[in-house]
């Protein structure tokens, strides 16, 4: 075989492998996102001056399709500022047209309870906005992000007004 027939070969090759693989990018970019909810947070055990939640999200499915997953990630932001994230090795499924409810343990650090409660004592702030982030990791190109937001007043009454 001659050097010009084995690179016309060799770049079929790679083209071959590149459409293959944009075929698959346009068939996982065509399914809607997850509908990820934040239904509660209960404390955990920590260590020295960190906080631990227990984060539990309604994870929804609106594609035809299940979705594998191994592994979530998340980071919750509060008015604007990151306050916890999150990891979990949990692996399982949700069914397609489905829901689930999983548990990721999350870290706060000091410092983020610290900007939070001088926030609440200076009294400039009655409402937060509130953003969860993550992804469902999983095989293939590396799961489904997911992103959720909300805002939060708090009664004046909570505040001492």
């Amino acid at each position: 075989m001659d050097r010009r027939s084995w690179c016309r070969r060799s770049m079929a090759a790679v083209a071959a492998f590149a459409l293959a693989g944009l075929g698959g990018c346009a068939g996982v970019l065509g399914r809607e996102p997850l509908r990820v909810n934040l239904v509660g947070v209960e404390p955990l055990p920590g260590e020295g001056l960190e906080m631990r939640l227990a984060v539990k999200l309604r994870v929804q499915n609106p594609n035809e399709v299940p979705l594998e997953f191994q592994g979530v990630s998340l980071d919750l932001d509060v008015g604007g500022q990151s306050f916890a994230f999150g990891v979990s090795p949990e692996r399982g499924q949700v069914p397609a047209f489905g829901e689930t409810v999983l548990m990721v343990p999350a870290s706060v650090s000091a410092w983020a309870v610290v900007r939070q409660v001088i926030g609440l004592a200076s009294g400039e702030r009655r409402r937060f906005d509130v953003r969860l982030r993550g992804r469902m990791h999983g095989p293939g190109i590396g799961g489904a992000p997911f992103e959720s937001t909300a805002e939060i007043e708090l009664p004046a009454s909570l505040l001492g007004r």
